[in-house]
């Protein structure tokens, strides 16, 4: 199945595949569905895998208010689609922006959700002053987007030394991965920016101590910064594990997949005590685990 759904008064590009246990998918900033298609089929055997365009991103909609791409609206939009599609609750898997989407619902909305898989992910930012601070570039990197256009901006982004490990998949993906990106929309990325930035959302770090639902963090063993945030993240959390994918940085779903499918794989079906595989460096658990 593959259409628009109605989400929260827009409309949002959905696909599903598989069979079995729901789990939603998450994309990262300036991402879609798309670009977790290779974790949609590598685990459509066991799972009924519900992928999703969020707001303001690929085919869906672009709404003009801000508001609409906030945590809780978006959240609300996640809640209609599961609704629209006979989904009581799922296991959610994010990538980043994703990531800390899933975080959201199993922090805000826990009735909707089993087990989260995140990659790459915060649960946003602490710190007043650093939040503020990160509120300011947003909005700067927002203007320019709208001043200057998506390619302009693409070219930037790709800059980004968190993404320079993605090189080694090769030229093709590379051009592929700017292609995926020039076909969002700047209104979209800006609004999503503003609204859903890790300095806009609110920080969940207070809902982690009382999170029921399992969390396993996973985290590319060459992306230091966000191997730091795993660890403090499965610190706070009852149920979290953390898993650390070789020969990966911030996006190990995608530089070392069979690792990261394995692992995901064995945590969704309740082997925590088992999550990764001989090649992996480390699964931690969290102190309370």
């Amino acid at each position: 199945m593959s259409g628009l759904v109605d989400a929260a008064g827009h409309r949002l590009a959905v696909r599903e595949t598989g069979e079995g246990p729901p789990l939603l998918l998450l994309h990262g900033f300036t991402g879609c569905a798309d670009t977790l298609a290779g974790t949609a089929e590598a685990l459509a055997d066991a799972h009924r895998v519900v992928s999703l365009d969020l707001p303001g991103h690929g085919a869906s909609e672009s709404p003009a208010d801000a508001g609409a791409y906030r945590m809780e609206a978006t959240l609300d939009a996640l809640e209609d689609v599961l609704d629209a599609l006979g989904v009581p609750r799922a296991h959610v898997l994010g990538y980043s922006m994703g990531g800390r989407l899933a975080l959201g619902l199993a922090a805000l909305r826990p009735e909707r959700v089993d087990r989260v898989v995140v990659v790459g992910a915060s649960a946003g930012i602490e710190d007043p002053e650093a939040r503020a601070a990160r509120v300011r570039a947003d909005e700067a990197l927002a203007e320019s987007i709208l001043a200057g256009g998506v390619p302009a901006f693409v070219e930037r982004w790709l800059a980004n030394p968190l993404f320079q490990s993605q090189r080694r998949l090769g030229v093709a993906f590379w051009e592929g991965a700017r292609a995926q990106r020039l076909r969002n929309r700047p209104q979209g990325l800006a609004l999503s920016l503003r609204g859903l930035g890790s300095g806009a959302q609110p920080p969940l770090h207070t809902h982690l101590p009382r999170l029921a639902a399992p969390v396993l963090a996973v985290v590319g063993a060459e992306d230091p910064k966000f191997l730091g945030i795993a660890r403090a993240l499965v610190r706070r959390l009852p149920r979290g594990r953390l898993c650390l994918i070789p020969g990966a940085g911030h996006a190990a779903h995608l530089e070392n997949p069979a690792a990261f499918h394995a692992a995901t794989r064995a945590f969704l079906a309740g082997a925590e005590a088992a999550v990764g595989l001989p090649a992996t460096p480390a699964t931690e658990r969290s102190p309370r685990a």
